[in-house]
């Protein structure tokens, strides 16, 4: 059985290895788990003696696939987790993220094969992000950054790159919901502010907000 902080590292690997093609640095990970570079080292050292990952000095870590798998397993339980205290709780998306870092870390994997039937197999979590099936399957969907539509495109929204409370919050107040339809309808020249279209609604959202938010090209 793997330790809280094992599985919390495993789970940053993975995360952060989406945006790399090389191996996850040390400092890559203590700045993800806001923790010191020499503790990140020494725990490296026990995942790589558990043939969880592939660690060598100074080139990063990479999952083996056995590392792959578990941190799949953890990633599963902690999106399924924020479903079930979204729809069966009525806890809001920005309240769930960090009961569900707490709730994760429960080692039956009945319960968690009885949450995902109880909630009718959910394929995403409340911030549009897919959940891992029981076989460590994960699908990825192309999607794009809403920055990086043109005037007069739409894209349909489908999840979050910041899924801090601020941040969902601030798309609260303004209407902006998992599944609308949002159309650049305009840019600024000056600060590069976008005007856009919901579905029914106008407002002008920044560029650093623009670039958090998914959508597919519709």
């Amino acid at each position: 059985m793997l330790s809280l902080s094992e599985e919390n590292h495993l789970k940053s690997i993975f995360h952060l290895s989406l945006n790399s093609d090389s191996g996850v640095s040390t400092n890559s990970i203590a700045n993800n788990l806001n923790t010191k570079a020499s503790s990140v080292t020494e725990m490296l050292k026990k995942l790589s003696e558990k043939s969880l990952i592939v660690y060598i000095k100074y080139h990063g870590a990479q999952l083996t696939e056995l590392g792959r798998k578990t941190a799949l397993k953890i990633i599963r339980k902690h999106r399924l987790w924020e479903v079930f205290l979204v729809e069966k709780l009525d806890f809001k998306w920005d309240e769930v993220h960090e009961i569900a870092e707490q709730l994760e870390h429960i080692q039956s994997e009945k319960l968690t094969n009885k949450l995902d039937k109880f909630l009718n197999f959910p394929t995403h979590d409340p911030h549009g992000d897919p959940i891992p099936n029981p076989a460590g399957f994960i699908k990825i969907t192309p999607k794009l950054k809403l920055s990086d539509l043109g005037i007069g495109e739409t894209g349909k929204f489908i999840g979050v790159k910041d899924s801090s409370s601020a941040f969902l919050k601030y798309l609260d107040k303004r209407k902006i919901s998992l599944g609308c339809n949002i159309k650049v309808l305009h840019q600024e020249e000056f600060d590069q502010s976008l005007h856009i279209g919901l579905d029914d609604t106008n407002l002008t959202i920044s560029v650093k907000s623009a670039s958090n938010l998914y959508i597919t090209k519709i």
